[in-house]
């Protein structure tokens, strides 16, 4: 039944992306801004956020990140909503708390069909997300993400006997050879993960996220982001709460359909296969990787094409001032 209903999701998302179809292009063909789309998800983010959270400022920080990553402004209107409702549902704020991660990705099969270069947006959580989502469990307890350095005295055993002992190094601590994630629960459960930076290379490689352009946090936060996957990893071995098991479940995919239950459906991984990484940003006629500051700048962010007027998402409603 998920999977019908995710092909049907896609489908609609290719729909719009080659302009084939889409009742929101039907209505007008006037462009909208994204400042515009954010201000008419507001409403539904707010049904969306624990209340503790302000939809105003979820749609000043998704602002912002299109501000700070241009190329966001090229993404697809339906990725584009789905990872804000991934955010507001989670309680994640995207960019510098490092919570969770906006990233324009191109979809090569998307892209090919359409005969031109088609982005949507792949939520990325973050480290700092990870751990905040961990202790919304009444088991939690401590927790804990830590590099290892050359210099610093470090010894772990896994087995019947499992332990780990890290005393960092005061002086000069070298460059990084490990990370470990550790935590501990009220019940007396434990649990730690310890990886080697070969071994974090493995999954960043693999990752979508991992790619070598200048918008993957892992070009920008890499302590962050290794850290974050060991606590992934070590996750897979501790009991948690139902917002955690949505970000793993969502982490690092493409979420087209912002209803809210849409939450609980396998997101999309375009393009993701073990071991091979599609880039967009290698000349094919020289191998070369290009740089994309210079692609992206001068790129729209308060008119950008594309982007047909939209309704408020769910509603069938369109925003005031708007027209049908």
């Amino acid at each position: 039944m998920n999977e019908t209903l995710r092909g049907k999701i896609r489908e609609k998302a290719e729909q719009q992306a080659n302009g084939n179809g889409g009742e929101v292009e039907k209505r007008s063909a006037a462009p909208q801004t994204i400042a515009g789309f954010i201000e008419a998800m507001k409403g539904e983010m707010a049904r969306a956020l624990p209340k503790h959270l302000n939809p105003d400022r979820l749609a000043r920080i998704a602002l912002t990140e299109v501000r700070r990553t241009p190329r966001l402004a090229q993404c697809t209107q339906p990725s584009f909503g789905g990872a804000l409702m991934t955010c507001a549902q989670l309680g994640l704020e995207p960019g510098v708390t490092g919570e969770a991660y906006l990233i324009p990705r191109k979809n090569g099969r998307l892209s090919r069909n359409a005969g031109r270069d088609i982005y949507e947006v792949q939520l990325t959580i973050g480290y700092q997300g990870m751990a905040k989502l961990f202790w919304q469990s009444p088991l939690a307890k401590s927790l804990d993400a830590q590099a290892v350095y050359e210099n610093d005295d470090f010894e772990y055993e896994y087995g019947l006997n499992p332990a780990l002992r890290h005393k960092p190094s005061l002086g000069d601590r070298g460059a990084a050879v490990a990370y470990y994630s550790v935590a501990t629960l009220t019940n007396g459960g434990f649990a730690f993960t310890v990886m080697s930076r070969s071994d974090v290379e493995k999954i960043r490689i693999r990752s979508n996220a991992g790619t070598g352009d200048g918008e993957s946090p892992w070009k920008t936060d890499y302590d962050e982001m290794a850290k974050k996957t060991a606590l992934r990893r070590m996750f897979k071995l501790l009991p948690k709460s139902p917002e955690l098991a949505r970000a793993l479940s969502q982490d690092e995919g493409v979420r087209t359909d912002w209803a809210e239950d849409a939450i609980d459906i396998q997101p999309d991984y375009p393009d993701a296969v073990a071991g091979v990484v599609e880039r967009d940003d290698v000349d094919q006629a020289t191998g070369e990787v290009r740089d994309q500051d210079d692609e992206t700048a001068g790129l729209p962010v308060e008119d950008p094409p594309g982007w047909p007027e939209v309704t408020e998402p769910g509603s069938g409603r369109v925003p005031e001032g708007g027209s049908k």
